[in-house]
């Protein structure tokens, strides 16, 4: 009697889970864990946790539904805290664990991790399998070492002289312990949060393996959105300007190739166009943040970046507050600052431009930025995330805000964010600094390198 345990990390899904399915092939009875570890929501130094109660809420919905949909066919899901080689390991002991199968980790705080549980269970054999990208580590035609420093060098080869894997089908059954059973998630409370938070955090989309395949047949084939997605992408208001795939993809409660699977369906039944090309770019992209992280590790968490330059920071306390409570004087920036600090997303427009004048205008160390992106996004990843921000530092001079608010006409986003301005025109919420007894703070400088922008406004 072989009895095998599968640890759940970042692939909340039963859909094209591969160490779930090898589980359940050679195993006699299965054990299904995911523990919620504290660190997770330990403080920072900068004075945030290091994720914040809008991902513990996407996480909690997230779970809920794996637990369902395995109680479905069969499994019973055992959600724990604390420390996750205490607590599997006192699941190995009480169950006669032979076998652990969990997705192969590479950011090294989850290496760490799994080191320490390995360490625990030293008795056990650990069979890892690669779930995270679009395209298998094995498939792709470069060593982690030699993984190119430009993405186009990246994509090419790879899109030529390789091709995704198919997707492994939602098992049958899960043929549970016996003495399995599946348990409450541990309260919110567990973790230092208080329940005016909780019950306040409104997480941009919710969270689980459900919603997000329901995403995908959404923004496909029962809206054919994806055909505008080309042109609509750098949008900042409502759901339909982007695909939202990005929180289901970051807990691994949507898999990267069931949506290229779907993509190249919808191109066979409905349209093949620019769009359907560009969502595959994006896959293909976040594969390549993923391996550039693996061959840089822990230099894309150093302001010197793995390229080792230098930005002249001076870090003001009181700036970064404004920056992070949406308070700068750029309405751009503000409402998409207030956006995810109440529902833990933020365009990727506004992303850019977020980060862009923290660095560029403020001053500000880029790490901080990247640490507070990474206490709020629902759709946190670790590469892309940090990779995205040493971009803005180090490889694209400057996003002029005043001038993108402009280009994407984001007046409305404006006024749903920034109550105190949804009053103003379309001209004069661009740049309220020039409308008196507001009550909305003035930027700490203007610029001279957004006079044009500023003027081309006020000609419109």
């Amino acid at each position: 009697m072989k009895n095998g345990l599968v640890w759940f990390k970042n692939d909340l899904r039963l859909h094209d889970n591969e160490a779930l399915c090898m589980a359940i092939a050679n195993c006699n009875t299965l054990v299904l864990c995911y523990c919620i570890e504290d660190s997770l929501f330990k403080e920072l130094k900068l004075g945030f946790r290091k994720a914040d109660i809008n991902r513990f809420k996407f996480l909690e919905q997230s779970l809920q539904n794996l637990q369902k949909n395995a109680e479905s066919i069969g499994g019973h899901l055992i959600i724990c805290s604390g420390k996750a080689e205490v607590e599997i390991s006192k699941l190995v002991d009480k169950f006669s664990i032979s076998e652990i199968y969990a997705e192969q980790e590479y950011a090294s705080e989850e290496l760490d991790l799994l080191d320490r549980v390995k360490e625990h269970c030293d008795q056990v054999e650990f069979r890892l399998f690669w779930g995270k990208t679009l395209y298998h580590i094995d498939d792709i035609p470069f060593k982690i070492n030699e993984i190119p420093l430009t993405s186009k060098a990246y994509r090419i080869p790879v899109s030529k002289q390789t091709e995704p894997r198919q997707p492994f089908l939602i098992p049958e059954h899960i043929s549970s312990h016996p003495k399995a059973s599946s348990n409450n998630i541990p309260s919110y409370k567990a973790f230092g949060f208080t329940t005016a938070a909780y019950d306040s955090a409104t997480p941009f989309v919710e969270g689980g393996e459900k919603n997000g395949l329901q995403r995908l047949q959404y923004y496909t084939f029962d809206t054919e959105q994806l055909t505008s997605y080309r042109w609509t992408r750098n949008r900042s208001m409502g759901m339909d300007y982007s695909s939202k795939f990005s929180p289901y993809l970051a807990l691994g409660c949507l898999s990267p190739r069931e949506i290229y699977r779907v993509v190249k369906e919808y191109e066979s039944k409905i349209k093949k166009n620019q769009s359907t090309w560009w969502m595959i770019f994006e896959l293909v992209w976040r594969d390549y943040f993923t391996f550039k992280g693996m061959r840089f590790g822990d230099q894309i968490f150093k302001t010197e970046g793995f390229k080792k330059k230098v930005l002249k920071f001076e870090n003001d306390s009181e700036l970064w507050k404004t920056w992070m409570r949406g308070k700068t004087g750029i309405p751009f920036v503000d409402a998409s600052m207030r956006q995810l600090n109440t529902t833990g997303f933020m365009s990727n427009r506004g992303r850019v431009n977020c980060s862009s004048h923290l660095i560029h205008d403020l001053k500000i160390d880029w790490t901080w930025g990247a640490a507070y992106f990474e206490s709020r996004l629902i759709d946190y990843d670790v590469s892309a995330n940090w990779l995205n921000w040493h971009v803005q530092a180090y490889e694209i001079w400057y996003t002029n805000p005043i001038h993108q608010s402009n280009k994407y006409k984001v007046q409305d986003f404006i006024r749903e964010w920034i109550p105190e301005l949804k009053e103003l025109d379309d001209t004069d919420i661009l740049i309220p600094w020039l409308v008196e007894n507001l009550n909305y703070p003035k930027p700490k400088e203007l610029f001279s390198k957004w006079a044009r922008s500023i003027n081309k406004i006020l000609m419109d």
